[in-house]
């Protein structure tokens, strides 16, 4: 599917701001970003891809519908393209200041450099996205589609620098690679806590059915949504108690009490739910919802109970495996990071991995439970050299990633090994080269680089919910990064000025 032309829209100039250096500079990077976007061709591939899928969107809803598939006009794909390109800019620019869809939603609203860099601004009227049009265009495109973007990206800043306007190309010298832990947005998850969240939600979702015009006999959800409260509160001030490990232990079989009933109202609601939605105003697609996020509760509340009775009652320890860390996130894991400030975080492995300049060449949001760093390394490697054409000529990275296996498979491959040894002895002869020695001390910086995502692209905590959207937001945080990184970077231009 071709891009159609556009008719390109009436707006004002940028004002001139003085008295604010801050600002002058937030100027300069979005002009250099809005550059490196139509020099790379970013932004068009991204648009051509999104009207493959939308095309790809409607012949399969046509032939769901039992219907032929009519071709969009051209005005109407000139529309979709003009709204690709929207939430490809709102979304590098909502990474780059708030991370929040409502809080972005108004600062676009009040800056006129967003409005004209997400392309909104118009002379006669400004319509900024809604927070829920930028959560769409924050889940528009898949994370396969935006790694691609990244290693499109990637290649032309180590291959065809000068397509980019860069005074000199990035050299793919050494791979530097380490790993993190990316925490979910979660409470500490205290096992009792469970039953409470549980119980919460399950009677939140049955005031919600209640509202829409179908009920069951049962007291009002309210009243179990107090005594849980007011259970809480005793658990979390038993502590204080002489007595507080029997007490602890008489309020928890209180709590698994209302929890079964709890349970066993929500069931008959979510059957009620099923078999007569059609008398509700509720759409289908609203009942799957609702039926879905009960199920998904009520499904999991017997293992909750059985893990804060081993834990409290029992007084037993539960493998962390085993242990259900939050009843809305089932793709978290217990990570020992052994840190001063947290001992332990929950949430997935990510491996990052990054060039002598800053730039991400490679990363991986671990769904399951990490096999490791050793076995992260190979993978990682040949990521690199598919996207962008070649091996790095040396690979840094800490002990953990250091085996006889990843030593053997650095030489056959020709890259020369810079991993931190496991054995001291060796580590100490190793020191005495100097080529060695200055990629461990230039590996210390990939822990700021983690820092630099972390902190200022994906935010703390990552408020995505569910492991495929924390992944597409770890992607689109990696290219912002990229394009941001180069955006500071100097031009061909400045170096020969500097140079006459």
């Amino acid at each position: 599917m071709r891009i159609v032309a556009e008719q390109m829209e009436l707006s004002r100039e940028l004002p001139v701001v003085v008295g604010n250096v801050d600002y002058q500079m937030f100027q300069k990077c979005l002009e250099r970003l809005d550059e490196l976007l139509r020099l790379s061709g970013l932004e068009e591939v991204y648009v051509q891809n999104r009207l493959v899928a939308w095309q790809e969107e409607g012949r399969k809803a046509a032939a769901q519908e039992g219907r032929a598939y009519k071709e969009p006009s051209g005005k109407e794909q000139a529309r979709h393209q003009k709204m690709c390109r929207q939430a490809l800019r709102c979304n590098l620019a909502r990474q780059l200041t708030e991370k929040e869809y409502r809080k972005f939603s108004r600062r676009v609203a009040e800056s006129h450099l967003l409005q004209w860099f997400c392309r909104i601004e118009r002379v006669e009227l400004v319509h900024v996205p809604s927070k829920s049009a930028l959560e769409r265009y924050d889940k528009m495109a898949p994370e396969s589609e935006v790694r691609r973007l990244v290693d499109l990206l990637n290649r032309q800043a180590v291959t065809e620098w000068e397509r980019l306007d860069l005074a000199e190309a990035l050299a793919l010298d050494v791979y530097f690679s380490d790993t993190t832990c990316v925490k979910a947005n979660i409470h500490f998850p205290t096992d009792w806590v469970l039953l409470r969240d549980g119980v919460r939600t399950l009677m939140k979702g049955v005031k919600l059915i209640r509202k829409h015009g179908l009920k069951h006999r049962m007291p009002e959800p309210d009243l179990f949504l107090r005594q849980i409260n007011r259970l809480s509160i005793e658990m979390s001030q038993s502590r204080r108690r002489p007595d507080s490990a029997k007490r602890r232990k008489a309020i928890l079989r209180q709590m698994k009490r209302l929890t079964k009933v709890v349970q066993s109202h929500a069931q008959r609601y979510v059957l009620r739910l099923q078999q007569a939605w059609e008398q509700t105003d509720l759409r289908e697609g609203q009942m799957k919802r609702i039926v879905f996020r009960l199920q998904g509760v009520v499904e999991q509340l017997p293992e909750a109970i059985r893990q804060a009775h081993e834990r409290i009652i029992g007084d037993r320890k539960v493998a962390n495996r085993d242990k259900i860390l939050s009843l809305y996130e089932p793709d978290i894991h217990v990570l020992v990071r052994n840190k001063a400030d947290a001992e332990v975080e929950f949430g997935n492995t990510l491996l990052l991995a990054e060039q002598t300049d800053g730039l991400i060449l490679d990363w991986k949001l671990e769904q399951a439970i990490s096999c490791g760093d050793v076995a992260l390394l190979q993978p990682s490697v040949e990521r690199v050299k598919a996207a962008i054409g070649q091996y790095p000529r040396a690979a840094g990275a800490d002990r953990g990633f250091d085996s006889k296996g990843n030593r053997r498979w650095l030489e056959e491959q020709g890259i020369q090994n810079a991993l931190c040894p496991r054995a001291p002895q060796e580590l100490k002869e190793r020191m005495g080269d100097s080529t060695f020695r200055n990629i461990q001390k230039r590996r210390a910086q990939t822990e700021a680089r983690i820092g630099i995502l972390k902190n200022d692209f994906l935010g703390r905590p990552l408020r995505s919910k569910g492991f495929e959207h924390r992944e597409k937001a770890v992607a689109w945080a990696i290219l912002a990064h990229n394009v941001w990184l180069l955006a500071r970077l100097p031009r061909a231009g400045e170096v020969l000025k500097k140079a006459a």
